[in-house]
């Protein structure tokens, strides 16, 4: 093979298959989010959503999340963020994944799901925890309609602080008419640990 097709093919694999490198993580590695108002620590199913999951670590490994804020709070709903920095610049993303909202996880509360647009699969980085049982975000059918919303983890740890984010008043700031926390709630460092022994 010519190196420049094997450089091509390398490249290719690298930019289809973002969560390749995740592989060596076990079925369910830990994000601990430390945020400015306390620690996060959320267990990741790389079974049910290893697409998702592997380009969720794949951010946190390039440091993609440091320094992000949750710029969307609302309360009995969901807490959003790893999109935006502090003064509300957009961060640039990756290519978007695939929806893998049909993989038997629902949107229980304490669960960690993908945020996108409209279309099914426009996911790249940003993520939401539900604060409640959203079950009308949870997959239907394969149309625009009811794709639904990829879960790919649960809080294990630091639902407290996920509670008290949700608790902080709100309104417009940046470029969003409402639901920014008026307190800044800011993701200082997002990192991943290997699937604990046992599991």
């Amino acid at each position: 093979m010519k190196l420049s097709h094997l450089l091509f093919a390398i490249l290719s694999f690298t930019v289809m298959q973002p969560w390749a490198g995740a592989a060596d993580l076990g079925p369910h590695p830990r994000a601990h989010i430390m945020t400015n108002m306390g620690e996060i620590v959320v267990e990741l199913d790389a079974k049910k959503a290893p697409k998702t999951v592997g380009n969720f670590v794949k951010y946190a490994q390039d440091n993609f999340y440091d320094g992000t804020i949750f710029h969307r709070v609302i309360p009995h709903f969901m807490i959003q963020g790893g999109g935006y920095t502090k003064d509300f610049q957009e961060k640039q993303t990756r290519a978007p994944i695939k929806n893998e909202a049909d993989n038997g996880l629902d949107n229980l509360r304490g669960t960690i799901a993908m945020a996108r647009t409209r279309d099914p699969n426009s996911a790249t980085a940003q993520f939401f925890i539900n604060l409640v049982d959203n079950d009308f975000l949870d997959y239907q059918a394969p149309t625009v309609r009811g794709w639904g919303y990829a879960v790919f983890g649960k809080v294990v740890k630091g639902m407290d602080v996920v509670d008290k984010i949700a608790q902080l008043p709100t309104g417009a700031a940046g470029p969003f008419r409402k639901d920014v926390p008026h307190q800044t709630v800011v993701i200082n460092k997002l990192t991943i640990e290997k699937t604990p022994d046992g599991k």
